[in-house]
């Protein structure tokens, strides 16, 4: 039984753009494609039980790269032809002319999730997005009733095959799309927008265009 990929819609273009791109060393390859009559582009970010998790969004363009960078102190995204700006980052644009049967999104119902592991704090959550690599995994935050879920989807064991999203609960909806941070004064984390105070570390924040829906309550 052919094991099909989840679609998860991210907010906007500026929440894709920042996933694929921020604090990358190599920008994600993106893909092109229809998806239920809609012109999309996905990328996948996460493996759940041996199904592909990916994330999209809706996009109005067509080209062959997605941009990312800053322009006066905010973030500057676009979906270009040519890479032109040597202090942007290019995430590389694959049109697929049609989804094969295996790639088509899961309608099913699906008891695939992931459980859901509240952390105490913020710092908490830092650590935990260092993961078991050099690059940090990328907090992503979505409503969940009238509070906001911020966290990190993770495997603690490659022979475990439970996946969890470790996570804070907020009072308010995070506004900025970094989290700053220090390991050597003690300051809180605090969400910024932009990575340019220079000493401090960045976690990049990706928000979903709902709860997402994987992640058991």
């Amino acid at each position: 039984m052919a094991k099909l990929p989840f679609y998860i819609e991210v907010s906007d273009m500026a929440e894709f753009s920042r996933m694929v791109c921020a604090l990358e060393r190599v920008p994600r390859t993106t893909f092109a494609f229809e998806l239920d009559g809609k012109n999309i582009i996905s990328v996948q970010m996460d493996l759940l039980k041996e199904r592909s998790v990916n994330y999209y969004v809706k996009a109005d363009k067509n080209g062959h790269y997605l941009s990312y960078g800053f322009k006066n102190g905010k973030e500057d995204f676009d979906v270009v032809n040519t890479v032109s700006n040597p202090m942007y980052i290019y995430s590389p644009v694959v049109r697929v002319k049609a989804l094969p049967d295996t790639l088509k999104p899961e309608t099913a119902p699906t008891e695939i999730t992931y459980q859901s592991i509240e952390l105490e704090d913020m710092t908490s959550l830092i650590k935990l997005s260092y993961g078991f690599e050099e690059s940090p995994f990328p907090l992503f935050a979505f409503p969940d009733g009238s509070k906001w879920n911020v966290g990190v989807f993770m495997n603690f064991n490659e022979s475990d095959e439970t996946s969890y999203f470790c996570h804070v609960k907020l009072d308010v909806e995070p506004t900025k799309p970094f989290l700053r941070y220090s390991s050597k004064d003690g300051a809180e984390p605090i969400f910024v927008s932009t990575v340019n105070d220079h000493g401090y570390s960045y976690l990049k924040v990706i928000k979903l265009k709902d709860k997402h829906p994987l992640v058991k309550p």
